[in-house]
């Protein structure tokens, strides 16, 4: 299963963990892991080499993490996490079982 991480605080996204497999399908036929993927690295990219918010990044094999510098006061960081946490949200709709989303306060 892949998890989600979403890290709150005062109601508001500051960065995500994601991490795991789906395991819908073997490895490099699984629809949900590439779509997963692409989501989080097209919302990591965004913020940081087009619109150029300061956040630190961790990528390591099967986990990435993005955390924002400003705390999410960026309208566009902010919107732009938003998007993927609903994003995951439909695919974990989609495909039950293979995808957890959390909401952590820290």
């Amino acid at each position: 299963m892949i998890t989600a991480e979403f890290f709150i605080r005062e109601d508001e996204i500051i960065g995500f963990k994601v991490y795991g497999h789906a395991d819908y399908a073997d490895i490099g036929e699984d629809v949900v892991c590439a779509g997963v993927s692409s989501a989080v690295m097209l919302t990591a990219n965004t913020i940081t080499e087009n619109f150029s918010i300061a956040a630190d990044i961790t990528a390591i094999e099967n986990e990435i993490s993005l955390t924002l510098h400003d705390g999410g006061k960026d309208k566009n960081a902010k919107l732009l996490l938003e998007a993927l946490r609903t994003h995951l949200g439909i695919i974990a709709q989609e495909y039950e079982g293979a995808i957890s989303i959390l909401n952590l306060e820290v």
